[in-house]
């Protein structure tokens, strides 16, 4: 039995972006929402905690990313079978990738054994570091729950069933919230736990929503139709095409992080009122991100399916449109950036800071919200191009691009800045401002190109 995903051209292309993005806005937004409050709750706790809770955090992510981009690069593989009428292919491509979760648990939890000596080479107060490695150690040991939870949303993703995800992500986030809250300050039943309760609701969040997934995944149902339960085998062509394709992918969003991480670092050593008014911002900023990331990945499984059917002009147009759409959202943030910043900065006033701090706090926040504005056009327009690369499987030029203007374009220069000629806050945000825009420019170019049109992912396609 073959399903094939409906055709872009039998709908408007942005009525079709909107039906398979939007779930995926809100979905990731939900997600952001989760570490939002989260961390007004660590703000409102204490100065320490925020101080800690964006440096260990990222630094968690960075790692996570690299299994967790390559676990999300089965949506592609989903999208393409799917609209190359190989339903019964799907089950094989998810189990390959429940394979690489259980392969990435294990490595991640071992990461958590270097948390003490990573955050004592970030050089912040001790104080900080302590909360940091507490942080750190809880998300990379629960992180392999939510690499299975990632492969198992791709079976949804991947077909367009888009909705589905955003439910079970905002089930994942209603749970969060309360829990998350109780475990840090200690209320009902809960001991206060400070940023290991933050972490720990975290965890325990991630575990829901796994397991909602896979009660939806594992049916006789969709054992018929995609081969979910049959097709259980280890298999090295296919599993080898997934790390082909996968690991650049993952590699790119990691440099991507990584880049960001150094920069977090290197706040950090300017001082601790820069670095708390830098993660203010940054938690302002990823919460603004997040439902990009959705239309990226709304773009990729487009494409994908377009591109399944040898369907060149629907990807085009899928492109379009939701370049078009991302458009009109990055001028409602512009204007809210530059608008309302106090009180989106208010949000995140610590208790044990003095209003004398905060006002200082807040003055610098101000002007970094302006930053934000200047690069968040481009970075907007970056994602939808790399979900249009991403989608087809031209992820190598990725990898490659992108982890040398990390380098050349945001890592050196920072280092080289702040610390040897002692450069200030506004001068390592100038290098965030360019890396983005340098970031746009080159994935642009690659779109406009046009290599990404003859690559395949499947068995049988043309190869890069």
């Amino acid at each position: 039995m073959y399903h094939r995903a409906p055709d872009i051209k039998e709908n408007k292309p942005y009525r079709q972006v909107l039906r398979v993005s939007v779930p995926l806005v809100i979905s990731m937004s939900s997600t952001m929402i989760m570490e939002f409050t989260d961390r007004i709750f660590l703000a409102n706790y204490s100065l320490d905690a925020i101080a800690a809770a964006l440096p260990a955090g990222i630094a968690a992510f960075l790692f996570i990313s690299l299994f967790s981009g390559t676990a999300q690069y089965v949506n592609v593989f989903v999208a393409q079978y799917v609209g190359s009428g190989q339903s019964p292919r799907v089950g094989a491509a998810l189990w390959q990738g429940i394979y690489f979760s259980l392969l990435s648990a294990v490595v991640l939890a071992g990461l958590s054994f270097i948390a003490e000596p990573l955050f004592a080479v970030g050089g912040h107060p001790f104080e900080v570091q302590v909360l940091e490695v507490v942080y750190f150690k809880v998300l990379c040991q629960g992180s392999g729950i939510l690499i299975m939870g990632t492969v198992l949303s791709c079976f949804f993703s991947g077909r367009g069933q888009t909705r589905l995800v955003m439910i079970i992500a905002m089930i994942g986030t209603l749970f969060n919230i309360p829990l998350d809250y109780a475990l840090i300050n200690g209320v009902w039943i809960f001991p206060e736990w400070g940023i290991l309760g933050a972490g720990i609701a975290t965890v325990i969040s991630w575990s829901l929503v796994t397991l909602i997934y896979a009660l939806l995944v594992f049916t006789k149902d969709n054992d018929c139709a995609f081969r979910v339960l049959t097709h259980r085998a280890l298999e090295s062509d296919l599993f080898g095409r997934l790390m082909r394709y996968g690991i650049p992918s993952a590699i790119q969003f990691s440099m991507d992080i990584f880049a960001f991480t150094f920069f977090i670092f290197m706040v950090g050593r300017i001082g601790k009122l820069e670095l708390a008014a830098t993660n203010m911002v940054f938690s302002i900023n990823s919460l603004a991100f997040m439902p990009l990331m959705g239309f990226s990945l709304g773009t990729s499984t487009l494409v994908g399916q377009a591109l399944g059917r040898n369907r060149i002009y629907e990807a085009i147009a899928a492109a379009r449109a939701t370049i078009h759409i991302v458009l009109v959202y990055i001028a409602l943030l512009f204007i809210l950036f530059l608008v309302f910043p106090r009180p989106l900065l208010e949000l995140f006033r610590p208790q044990d800071t003095s209003s004398q701090n905060f006002v200082a706090i807040s003055e610098t926040g101000t002007l970094l919200l302006r930053f934000v504005s200047a690069y968040i056009f481009f970075d907007a327009l970056y994602m939808v191009c790399i979900g249009v690369l991403k989608g087809a499987g031209d992820t190598r030029f990725i990898m490659w691009s992108i982890g040398i203007l990390s380098l050349v374009v945001m890592i050196l220069p920072l280092y080289i800045g702040v610390q040897i000629f002692g450069a200030g806050l506004y001068y390592a945000w100038a290098c965030v401002t360019g890396f983005v825009f340098f970031l746009f420019i080159t994935s642009f170019w690659r779109y406009r190109q046009g290599r990404w049109k003859d690559v395949r992912v499947i068995e049988g396609a043309p190869a890069t």
